[in-house]
């Protein structure tokens, strides 16, 4: 493991989300990561709240007021008290993580993981229900509040990696949400990838309609086979008594919650004529995603209380209140932050493979594929360790 540089100046961050460049006292590095740890969790949570992504039952929703309107979930895996240093303690105990070093290491073998305590990672999931359980997330989505670079990022696990889930074996990625909920979802990201996750978000398809349609619809780009799915879809499904409900050309289309269900859902359908795959279909998620961040911008905090209100109860989640009630005043802040997107697997790196019966996606190369997603969300701070790992220096 790399020595820390005791000389190296140190970098402080307040709860505004400002930086200090004035040298300050030397602290022991495990203090000062659980403190910048409480900080960022005391200086994000709103954003995590304020803007979560329903799509396919995950999307992105303003919270600020009606803290007791969302349904807490308490799978076990953090702290009671909301004491987020006490989870990591747990963490650290479970997967062998050195808290007291300046450095992080992750090893796939053995289950150590990477963390940035200005980065906090939140598991968007998409379920047929919304209690957590018993079904199958099509869409996994992690957000990466990213305060060190002033970053919101989306990297999306496509449902047919062929994974190892804990305590089950082998078995594509959208099954260890069946198996075990969120929870164990989480877990075989956490092993499969090495990048710690802090908390989650479930949302369903009602949802995603309830919020697209609280929030006035959604204006977003389509073609003209795009248009032609989503008018198929609602005829198909018996939602309309239509076959052509949308007659705008192809570009800017105004859709409603229904339609734009069905768009977040589009990955083709071949005996039907259309094209596309589940890439396709998550590089939508990203983009309506990116265009309800666009449009929550000028959004005031009145607007946000009123859209909470109303949209509160659709979300499942275990952030805690106590996470949230200090950074009500700075949500506006996260919402100008550019906003990335990322995909596993990457293109050229995976292989179409067939398991059990089952379609699925091979990862070719796990060393690479860890190490792209580590840079996208850590960046500059991501380095290789002698030993082959891939580390952080959070010096």
């Amino acid at each position: 493991m790399a020595k820390k540089n005791n000389n190296k100046k140190e970098e402080s961050y307040d709860i505004l989300g400002s930086y200090d460049d004035a040298p300050k006292p030397a602290a022991r590095p495990n203090r000062k990561a659980k403190r910048r740890k409480k900080l960022l969790i005391r200086n994000i949570i709103v954003i995590v709240l304020a803007v979560i992504l329903m799509i396919t039952g995950s999307g992105f929703i303003y919270y600020y007021k009606t803290i007791d309107s969302l349904n807490y979930s308490d799978t076990g895996d953090f702290d009671e008290s909301g004491d987020f240093d006490a989870q990591q303690r747990r963490d650290a105990k479970k997967y062998d993580i050195d808290l007291n070093g300046g450095y992080v290491n992750m090893s796939f073998e053995e289950g150590q993981l990477l963390n940035d305590p200005m980065v906090l990672n939140v598991m968007l999931f998409g379920a047929d229900k919304n209690d957590g359980t018993s079904q199958r997330s099509d869409t996994m989505i992690m957000l990466s509040v990213d305060n060190r670079h002033k970053k919101l990022k989306l990297t999306s696990f496509m449902r047919d990696l062929w994974v190892y889930i804990p305590d089950y074996g082998y078995s594509k990625l959208n099954h260890s949400y069946a198996y075990g909920g969120p929870k164990l979802a989480i877990e075989t990201i956490e092993q499969n990838f090495g990048v710690n996750i802090d908390r989650y978000a479930i949302v369903d398809f009602a949802s995603f309609r309830s919020i697209i349609d609280t929030l006035g619809g959604i204006d977003i780009e389509l073609n003209e086979e795009e248009i032609d799915y989503i008018n198929w879809q609602c005829w198909k499904n018996h939602q309309v008594e239509t076959r052509h409900e949308i007659v705008a050309d192809p570009g800017i289309v105004h859709l409603n919650g229904r339609q734009a269900l069905w768009y977040a859902r589009d990955r083709g359908d071949a005996d039907e004529g259309f094209s596309g795959s589940d890439f396709d279909r998550t590089q939508r998620q990203r983009k309506l995603l990116k265009k309800l961040t666009d449009d929550m911008r000028s959004a005031s905090i009145t607007d946000i209380i009123s859209i909470v209100d109303q949209i509160g109860p659709l979300i499942t989640t275990n952030l805690k209140k106590n996470e949230i009630t200090t950074l009500v005043a700075n949500s506006l802040t996260y919402l100008s932050y550019d906003m990335v997107e990322h995909r596993i697997p990457e293109d050229g790196n995976y292989d179409a493979g067939w398991h059990y019966g089952m379609s699925t996606l091979d990862v070719i190369d796990w060393n690479a594929e860890r190490k792209d997603l580590a840079v996208f969300v850590y960046e500059e701070l991501v380095t290789d360790a002698e030993e082959g790992y891939t580390t952080i220096d959070l010096n």
